[in-house]
């Protein structure tokens, strides 16, 4: 048995990614107001100088405000009906050939907790680790997320997977799409770039990590 740990957009999900996928759901469902767009555009001009070009990233003020239950009742309806028609098959494939080799398969990953959950769920993976965003218990605050899994973050959370499950991270196999993936992909046996942007592909093919363009 191995860890293996798959990040989810760009590498299970096809793009646009799963959060922005949800927050077009939410809208289209009429369910976002004023407030919301409010507070991201607040959020990115007083945060812009602290997180520069991963403000976006950051920027789950748009849920400022929404109910944490219901919305993660949207989400599992939105991951059962329109999330899972955007599957990477290729990455699908081989999470669960690992699981049938009996590994503990781990989704890892920026988008919020209440997504990555429900999608955890219907791959059949152990768990998953996202964005924590910040509430107050019931609802959410127009804050930087609690826990997101992003560049260094995402090896201190990795860490944290590996000694959740007994097994070394050292030996790890790790999947994702983007140059932000590359620091962990340093950290584990066996990195699997998968529709890699620009920077990671010419990272992977210096390294000799396996390339899936599919």
């Amino acid at each position: 048995m191995k860890l293996v740990l798959f990040d989810i957009d760009g590498t299970l999900v096809a793009k646009p990614g799963s959060e922005l996928r949800f927050f077009h759901y939410l809208r289209e469902r009429r369910l976002l107001g004023v407030q919301n767009y409010l507070s991201a555009g607040l959020f990115t001009l007083l945060c812009l100088p602290r997180y520069g070009h991963h403000v976006l990233r950051k920027n789950k003020a748009w849920l400022s405000g929404m109910n944490k239950a219901e919305i993660a009742s949207h989400a599992e309806q939105f991951v059962s009906e329109e999330l899972v028609q955007h599957l990477i098959g290729d990455s699908v494939r081989r999470l669960r050939s690992h699981r049938q080799a009996g590994d503990c398969v781990v989704l890892l990953s920026g988008t919020p907790q209440f997504i990555a959950d429900p999608l955890a769920r219907y791959l059949g993976a152990e768990f998953a680790v996202a964005a924590r965003c910040a509430d107050d218990g019931n609802r959410f605050l127009a804050r930087p997320p609690v826990r997101h899994p992003l560049g260094r973050s995402k090896i201190t959370a990795a860490r944290q997977i590996a000694e959740r499950c007994g097994l070394p991270l050292s030996q790890a196999t790790a999947y994702g799409d983007s140059w932000s993936d590359s620091l962990l992909f340093g950290e584990v046996e066996q990195s699997i770039a998968i529709r890699p942007d620009r920077r990671l592909r010419q990272l992977a093919q210096r390294k000799g990590w396996e390339i899936v363009v599919s």
